[in-house]
């Protein structure tokens, strides 16, 4: 079994925080997400899946982002592991609800999660639902409080555009007034929606008082649908933004290469020729791709951390390093002239 150790050199300058929303807490600027840790598309050695953790820890990373889907159960159960070597009021833990797990009837078919627990995900926005999810969370984190909760996936990606009008009225009449409570009862210190589409961030901070908001793929270097109306929300109700996708499954990390993915399938023709050309201006002023997509998702100012997944402890490194690569202001400007990039879109100092 292959050993990750965690006392490779740290990088020369701290990883900065940012304050989230209102919930009263500062983040680092790059938070881990731990889908892939759930067994999703491969199986992982345990010990490496733990070591990504504990090597995001000892970098500055203090936002851990999970799910209960997340290999229904796997992650988590995870997670935990690396939460109880060190001290559980330095992490800010970040879970979600809409699933609870049933351990009785196995996982059922079609998951990209191909290991992870032999558990059935149970779609359930209900009060009591939330509830028994949340229970079951604290018992796999191994922890006795999370921090952040946010509702999720109701978006059209996840239920289809005949279910989404009851899932959003069940989701707001249920899971949101569980939280809302918990948040009451300063069981957590924020709670919000972690979903795919910008517009269902819209309805839901029109719709409820939330903290903050994790968006997946929706504001990156190769596209913003979020710049328009959501991020403007955002900054108006000081809702903190979180920002999952930011290389839109892959093809900002990968270029356009074959079989580059885009929304977790292979990315079409004009998506390469997009990227391509991004990639192009990029190369013109010796910034990797990926360095300028992390930069770039920065520069919002509603935008409090990126949440990266990360197999293994080098990605975390590698993800860490990038933030210290200087980028030309030069770049923007020619992204926006090519109309590669959105002329509104705000872009680092």
């Amino acid at each position: 079994m292959n050993q990750h150790p965690s006392s490779s050199p740290a990088p020369v300058a701290a990883l900065p925080r940012r304050k989230l929303g209102r919930t009263g807490l500062d983040v680092s600027i790059l938070g881990l997400g731990t889908a892939p840790l759930g067994d999703l598309f491969a199986r992982l050695d345990d010990a490496a899946a733990i070591a990504a953790v504990e090597r995001a820890f000892s970098l500055g990373v203090n936002l851990l982002d999970s799910s209960p889907l997340y290999g229904h159960g796997l992650a988590e159960h995870r997670c935990g592991t690396a939460l109880r070597r060190v001290a559980r009021d330095q992490i800010v833990v970040c879970t979600k609800v809409g699933r609870w797990m049933d351990p009785f009837h196995g996982r059922g078919e079609g998951s990209n999660f191909v290991g992870g627990q032999p558990h059935r995900a149970v779609f359930d926005y209900s009060y009591e639902g939330t509830m028994r999810s949340v229970e079951q969370s604290l018992l796999r984190l191994g922890t006795d409080r999370i921090d952040l909760l946010l509702i999720h996936d109701v978006d059209v990606w996840t239920h289809g555009k005949e279910a989404i009008e009851a899932r959003f009225r069940e989701a707001m009449a249920g899971a949101y007034v569980a939280l809302d409570k918990l948040r009451a009862e300063r069981v957590v210190k924020g709670i919000g929606v972690g979903v795919n589409e910008a517009d269902m961030c819209v309805r839901f901070a029109k719709a409820g008082t939330f903290d903050t908001m994790l968006l997946a793929g929706r504001y990156s270097l190769l596209e913003q649908p979020a710049l328009a109306e959501f991020m403007p929300l955002a900054a108006e109700q000081g809702i903190g933004v979180m920002l999952g996708g930011v290389f839109n499954s892959g093809i900002l990390a990968t270029g356009a290469v074959a079989g580059a993915k885009y929304n977790y399938k292979d990315a079409p023709p004009e998506v390469m020729q997009k990227v391509a050309a991004i990639e192009r201006v990029c190369r013109a002023h010796g910034v990797a791709l990926p360095v300028a997509a992390l930069h770039f998702a920065l520069g919002h100012p509603a935008v409090a951390s990126l949440v990266l997944g990360a197999h293994v402890p080098e990605e975390v490194e590698r993800n860490v390093a990038a933030l210290s690569v200087p980028v030309p202001a030069a770049l923007w400007r020619d992204l926006k002239a090519e109309r590669l990039l959105d002329d509104n879109a705000p872009v680092p100092a």
